[in-house]
């Protein structure tokens, strides 16, 4: 799924939902005028069409988005790239049935996805939730098992299922959380810092030197064209950490978009 692509599909979301409270509208209006007859009720139907013509709007303002970048991306250079070569990820959620993240090169195609894992391999699949990474090809390069006990785990796993590390995620009052990482003999080897208010996370190790960031409302202007959202996340790591390395890191992504949000 390219990024043209993925506002056309958010454009069909607005499209369904626009449809879909034309129906209550047209049972208030057929119930009414077959037994009721009392003309207020049709005031029902009022939060219903406004919802309806917002949705539509939605829809062809997304549908013209998609129209325009996609004409973009042809003009382009594409090239290929691997998931873990990238130094710049963005960041984008897909509302469905099946929530997904769609993380996507800078040039507009996509670099991978996390979703909910239902498959077998990993431990105490029933007491936990799940998540996977996936490749531009559909395949399995990491996983994320999410443990709640006396604090919140997320459990990193790459994608022969060996062991990575975890982050660990304690509350310290109102808003406050201490998030850090640990590698698989359990050694301390950063934190997660940000903002309780906005999306600014930055990955630090041990030394307290960053690693990597996620944040909200910084994206170069040359992506504009492709990303037309200014307050599209922008996940960033130093190019020499390793896989590995940024599998753990990518914990961070579990924790700002499935946990806290």
């Amino acid at each position: 799924m390219k990024i043209h692509e993925y506002y056309r599909e958010t454009a069909n979301i607005n499209l369904n939902g626009s449809i879909a409270s034309l129906i209550p509208t047209i049972l208030i209006v057929v119930g009414n005028l077959s037994f009721i007859n009392n003309r207020e009720i049709m005031l029902l139907t009022i939060p219903f069409l406004i919802y309806s013509l917002i949705s539509f709007q939605l829809y062809l303002f997304r549908m013209k988005q998609s129209i325009a970048i996609s004409r973009k991306m042809t003009k382009s250079k594409s090239f290929h790239q691997s998931f873990f070569e990238a130094s710049h990820l963005l960041v984008l959620n897909m509302n469905t049935h099946s929530s997904k993240l769609l993380l996507y090169f800078p040039n507009g195609h996509l670099a991978g996805m996390i979703k909910r894992y239902r498959g077998m391999g990993l431990n105490n699949l029933r007491l936990s939730k799940v998540y996977a990474l996936y490749n531009s090809y559909g395949n399995a390069i990491g996983f994320f098992v999410i443990k709640h006990r006396k604090v919140i785990r997320v459990e990193v796993y790459d994608q022969r299922r060996k062991y990575l590390g975890m982050l660990r995620k304690r509350n310290q009052g109102f808003r406050k959380s201490k998030k850090e990482l640990f590698d698989e003999e359990r050694r301390y080897v950063g934190a997660v810092e940000g903002s309780a208010v906005f999306m600014d996370e930055q990955v630090v190790n041990n030394s307290n030197r960053h690693l990597g960031r996620l944040r909200r409302g910084w994206m170069p202007l040359e992506w504009s064209p492709l990303f037309p959202e200014p307050n599209t996340p922008v996940l960033s790591f130093r190019e020499n950490l390793s896989e590995e390395d940024k599998l753990l890191r990518m914990s961070l992504l579990i924790n700002e978009f499935v946990i806290e949000r």
